[in-house]
């Protein structure tokens, strides 16, 4: 089946039971979905789904199911998910298999390539998903967790970002020190819940994108960060 005809591409519920995550983050979010922005934020889904909306992607709490809390030992942060069609899978700057590379995400691989020496692309070969990363311990998480098809940022400001910073804040207390990638203005609004005292690792620069990537304050091409965080994830054991 050609995925991007296919609806499973797409949200099909605005009810959180339908989008399973790992044990250890069902208490944050039954919290959240229980609160006032949560019953808003579902409220707007609802309506949109029922107006006809395309919503991406099929599973937004995709991140929280495979990478529980205990496991997060790096987390990248995103914007919101990809608009086209049949590419956004629930995960930060992954691509669902079979999906031609987005540009943000093929600097990303160039900057592992440059960084570390890793062939082009690096795992998974051939395709853009992440899911590899997801499960062992990489949280690919947007600070929007849907978005309408063709329409960038057309739910930013409706609730997510409350939730996103719980998850941040979550881990940022966390006994266990993680290395958090914090690219473009959205990522290092989170830089905030995360505390100096910890001995976490925050990494910021521009975004991956092709409009910032090689621009200064810190262009992304050439931030290092891929290095910085394997010889950080070393000195702790990982």
């Amino acid at each position: 089946m050609n995925a991007f005809a296919d609806a499973s591409t797409q949200l099909q519920s605005a009810d959180p039971a339908d989008w399973p995550v790992a044990p250890g983050w069902q208490p944050l979010v039954e919290d959240f979905f229980a609160g006032a922005t949560g019953q808003q934020l579902l409220t707007f889904l609802h309506q949109r789904l029922d107006a006809g909306a395309a919503i991406f992607p099929p599973q937004p709490l995709r991140a929280l199911e495979l990478t529980p809390p205990e496991e997060v030992r790096v987390v990248i942060l995103g914007q919101d998910p990809y608009h086209g069609r049949g590419q956004a899978e629930g995960l930060a700057f992954s691509v669902a298999p079979g999906v031609r590379m987005p540009p943000s995400l093929l600097n990303i691989f160039k900057e592992m390539q440059r960084d570390l020496g890793v062939p082009f692309p690096p795992f998974p070969s051939p395709g853009g998903s992440l899911v590899k990363w997801a499960r062992n311990g990489v949280l690919l998480l947007n600070t929007c967790l849907t978005v309408e098809e063709g329409q960038a940022a057309s739910h930013s400001g409706k609730g997510w970002e409350l939730l996103t910073d719980a998850v941040i804040r979550h881990i940022a207390q966390g006994e266990r020190p993680v290395v958090f990638m914090l690219w473009g203005s959205h990522a290092q609004s989170k830089r905030a819940f995360i505390p100096a005292d910890r001995g976490h690792l925050v990494l910021a620069s521009n975004h991956p994108s092709p409009l910032s990537a090689l621009r200064p304050p810190v262009p992304f091409i050439g931030n290092g960060h891929f290095s910085q965080a394997r010889d950080f994830r070393a000195r702790h054991g990982y």
